[in-house]
């Protein structure tokens, strides 16, 4: 570079001493962005809808599409960064678009020490023969082209109390028993009361029972004593929130 070329170039470069001219407005750069964020102190980077979504997931069971159908088109706008926040917790994200469920598993791999936050619980007994009876009703409105499928409280309790040993006396704690059976399923969103002692059927169902372990208990149960009935595992896809394991 010759010496006339560095003096062109220093000429260039305002002097900071020197005024800018009249009229003139010198803008000043950000050095950094200055955005608050959701809360003070948050040092998150996700999009409140985002951060939603993924609370709802670790919160709950699963998350429907018709029940809240503005999380669920979030979480198909968000699925990989809100996957891969959940992998960070040794959590896998399941998207069934078909049934419109999306629900987290627990990540267990050989060779990894990994700290379980979702517990592997198997369903009581009178719940697994409720949830082979919905299950099975389920199916049957689906062949029938019926939008919903529906359930009595007195018909699951009759279908219950059939199983009970020949000699069972009392039947008032066999009654709560599956009554609590009821509000269990229930709560887990597998059940949804539409009228006093009234429940749709929701379509986790077919996930939790899937059509190869439904043939399977109900083979096992018409064969089998019922006292021993099989609680089937929750298939660790609707297993509990990190919340609800320390329950």
């Amino acid at each position: 570079m010759t010496e006339l070329d560095t003096e062109s170039r220093a000429a260039q470069v305002p002097d900071p001493d020197e005024a800018a001219p009249s009229g003139t407005f010198v803008e000043a750069l950000a050095v950094e962005d200055d955005d608050p964020g959701l809360f003070p102190g948050d040092t998150g980077v996700l999009p409140f809808e985002a951060r939603r979504v993924l609370a709802l997931l670790l919160q709950r069971r699963y998350l429907a599409a018709a029940d809240h159908p503005v999380e669920w088109k979030a979480l198909l706008t968000h699925q990989q960064v809100v996957s891969s926040r959940l992998h960070d917790l040794f959590v896998e994200l399941v998207v069934d678009r078909d049934y419109e469920i999306a629900y987290k598993r627990q990540v267990r791999s050989d060779g990894l020490t990994i700290p379980v936050l979702l517990k592997d619980e198997p369903y009581k007994r009178v719940e697994t023969l409720l949830m082979l009876f919905v299950r099975n009703r389920f199916r049957q409105e689906q062949g029938a082209g019926q939008a919903a499928a529906y359930v009595d409280a007195e018909e699951m309790a009759d279908y219950a109390l059939g199983f009970l040993a020949h000699d069972e006396t009392n039947l008032s704690a066999r009654r709560r028993e599956i009554d609590n059976a009821v509000a269990a399923l229930a709560r887990e969103r597998v059940l949804e009361e539409v009228a006093t002692g009234r429940y749709r059927i929701l379509p986790v169902v077919e996930i939790l029972l899937p059509v190869d372990r439904l043939r399977e208990l109900t083979r096992w149960l018409h064969g089998a004593d019922e006292q021993a009935v099989p609680a089937p595992q929750p298939d660790e896809d609707i297993a509990a929130s990190p919340q609800e394991a320390d329950e």
